[in-house]
């Protein structure tokens, strides 16, 4: 890891926020009010920290956005990347060609995905690749001899990307009003959300009844048009919805009793996020197609793809031309740089890491926050970790009285993190942290320092505005 020195003169703030407020169109984003207080200019990363151009600092404990896994300054994958364009710069991957880099991570990750997964499809982000996942299972069907399955299950508060299909496939409502969405063919069932739907059972007996919902929904589609079932091992964007351990085993039976094609999205969870290459080991979800993107790279450079288990595989290559694809698909620079990221992975032993030392010491550390008078709950798994916000604390979580959401207590609390050096991302009034795989102990304690002294100023806040009485 190397350190660059603060540039003594610092960027003119004021006069980079007019060009943006003028030019820059941000993604999700209410531009009127951004243009009011202006976009937080961020010039330089190291480990896990950040500086703006106003030189202030602040740990990132969202991982740029789920994907700088190892960390910000890593001059080995800057180097790979130099190198590249020196050599070969670009060149595609239709016409009958390939290039040594797409070769030799097609190759690496047929290594180190889940048994049953030996090719690859490449695609420029994970919104790209959820769109392949759509053309993909349809194709697989009609190549079957069953072109009537096409619909695709999702879940509610499902994030799966912004394109045409991969917002379809996501269950967030407020993407859908946008656009006529979702498009025809994809439909939804409720998210796994304990806090939320488990009142009356336990985790486990949740679980069970989270996942017959799938059945239900395909008996009242019909086994005979459902093509696939599509679902992230843990929901990221929703809010960190961490399913109980008898959810994905339950699913798998389900789509092994209809046939069902079964999509694990795993671009927020993959490459060591769970202690896991992929998650899809750690739940035994056995998947047929694995979407993947962010942290292949730690986002250094666009990246996304679909592992193809064999099962689709083997029918795709018999059946002739699968007329999709990208200009980009295996970008030489993109794969060149996720190799690198993932020899780092490998060598500096980032995911047994997470695994066994840093992970279960960051579980312990943020399972604290829930003696916070804030915090309902607090959970986490590996590097990925949630809690919640609620205006009245019970035992159960079931009783326990949230805020008003009209009041927006999840993005109070979000500007106290954002203005003490710490970035948290608020969900709702869900607030949620991924960590760089690189975090160490000591440096969990620091964001956990953070964290608590943040929650102090919203109660602080809170109770100034009367929110808690």
């Amino acid at each position: 890891m190397t350190t660059t020195p603060i540039v003594p003169e610092l960027p003119d703030t004021k006069g980079l926020q007019r060009l943006d407020t003028a030019h820059y169109l941000h993604p999700f984003t209410d531009h009127a009010a951004l243009a009011q207080k202006g976009a937080r200019v961020m010039v330089r990363g190291d480990g896990i920290y950040l500086w703006d151009s106003d030189g202030r600092k602040a740990l990132d404990a969202m991982s740029g956005l789920w994907c700088v896994n190892v960390g910000y300054g890593r001059r080995s994958i800057t180097e790979a990347v130099a190198r590249q364009m020196d050599t070969l710069p670009f060149y595609n991957s239709f016409f009958n060609t390939t290039t040594i880099p797409a070769v030799q991570l097609a190759a690496k990750l047929a290594k180190i995905a889940p048994a049953g997964f030996n090719h690859v499809f490449f695609t420029g982000s994970g919104s790209e690749a959820n769109d392949t996942n759509v053309r993909m299972v349809r194709r697989y069907w009609d190549l079957a001899g069953q072109p009537e399955r096409t619909v695709i299950i999702s879940r509610h508060n499902a994030y799966h990307g912004s394109t045409m299909a991969g917002a379809s496939l996501g269950g967030m409502s407020g993407m859908h009003v946008q656009g006529g969405l979702p498009i025809p063919g994809i439909v939804h069932i409720e998210q796994p959300h304990y806090a939320d739907y488990g009142a009356g059972m336990t985790p486990e007996e949740f679980g069970i009844h989270a996942a017959g919902w799938l059945e239900e929904r395909i008996r009242e589609l019909g086994p005979d048009k459902v093509a696939a079932f599509i679902g992230e091992p843990v929901q990221g964007a929703g809010g960190v919805i961490i399913p109980p351990a008898t959810y994905w085993p339950e699913i798998r039976r389900i789509c092994d009793k209809y046939d069902v094609l079964l999509i694990a999205d795993e671009v927020i969870t993959g490459f060591g996020r769970l202690g896991t290459w992929f998650a899809s080991d750690l739940y035994g979800m056995r998947p047929d197609l694995i979407t993947f993107a962010k942290g292949v790279t730690s986002g250094y450079v666009p990246l996304g793809g679909v592992l193809v288990g064999d099962r689709v595989a083997d029918v795709l290559i018999k059946g002739g031309d699968f007329n999709h694809g990208f200009t980009y698909s295996g970008h030489p620079v993109a794969c060149v740089a996720a190799l690198e990221n993932i020899r780092i992975l490998e060598e500096e032993g980032l995911v047994d890491r997470v695994a066994n030392d840093t992970g279960p010491y960051l579980q312990q550390r943020f399972a604290s926050l829930a003696a916070h008078p804030l915090v309902g709950m607090a959970d986490s798994l590996g590097f990925v970790a949630g809690l919640t916000l609620v205006r009245r604390k019970a035992a159960n979580v079931h009783q326990q009285v949230k805020f008003d959401p009209a009041l927006g207590a999840g993005m109070l609390c979000r500007a106290h993190m954002f203005e003490n050096g710490v970035i948290m991302r608020a969900v709702g009034d869900r607030m949620i942290i991924a960590p760089p795989l690189v975090m160490t102990r000591d440096q969990v304690d620091e964001m956990i320092q953070k964290i608590r002294f943040c929650l102090d100023l919203t109660l602080a806040d809170v109770m100034e505005r009367g929110w808690l009485s």
